[in-house]
């Protein structure tokens, strides 16, 4: 009886923990490698063993530029425990990015996507509602799983706050 208790108990919480994710979330993060600004190669990969913040955006968007300080608040705060990358595509440029960059003192790579990347992330299909929301963030785990994702439509969990707790999370 004990036994069943302490399963029911796991099952409730396993079930809260994947409700609370995002629809993207509790998958494999898809693998790529991407050039940055310098023109370094910048796989996934490379940042087993850190919590990895994905953001997808782009330079001009306003809400963008709003997560990109907090996103520098987060890595000032964490440090080499966390690593942040983030994603743009067309019409970004070069120089965009790099404007972007030190407007917002971001110490992390801008990488440059043609669509295939963001597509495998969103899951995204030629049919249907091909529209995105940036930014869009994904938290992947030390092991390369995607444990939340969070978009625009909700950005009160693109603050320092509920980012910090989904990082302390996942650091533990």
């Amino acid at each position: 009886m004990k036994r069943l208790a302490i399963f029911c108990v796991l099952a409730v919480a396993v079930c809260g923990a994947l409700q609370a994710a995002g629809q993207h979330s509790n998958r494999r993060a898809p693998g790529f490698s991407l050039m940055d600004t310098g023109f370094n190669q910048r796989d996934m990969q490379d940042y087993l063993g850190k919590v990895v913040i994905v953001d997808f955006m782009q330079t001009t968007c306003p809400v963008c530029n709003t997560v990109a300080d907090s996103l520098a608040e987060l890595k000032n705060r964490y440090g080499d425990k966390i690593a942040i990358l983030s994603v743009v595509t067309q019409p970004d440029s070069f120089d965009t990015a790099n404007q972007f960059s030190a407007r917002h003192h971001a110490s992390w790579p801008i990488v440059f996507d043609s669509g295939q990347v963001m597509m495998s992330y969103l899951q995204m299909k030629p049919t249907g509602d091909m529209g995105v929301h940036f930014p869009h963030l994904f938290v992947v785990d030390r092991i390369g799983v995607i444990r939340n994702d969070f978009d625009s439509t909700d950005p009160d969990m693109m603050t320092v706050g509920a980012l910090s707790r989904e990082i302390d999370r996942l650091l533990k």
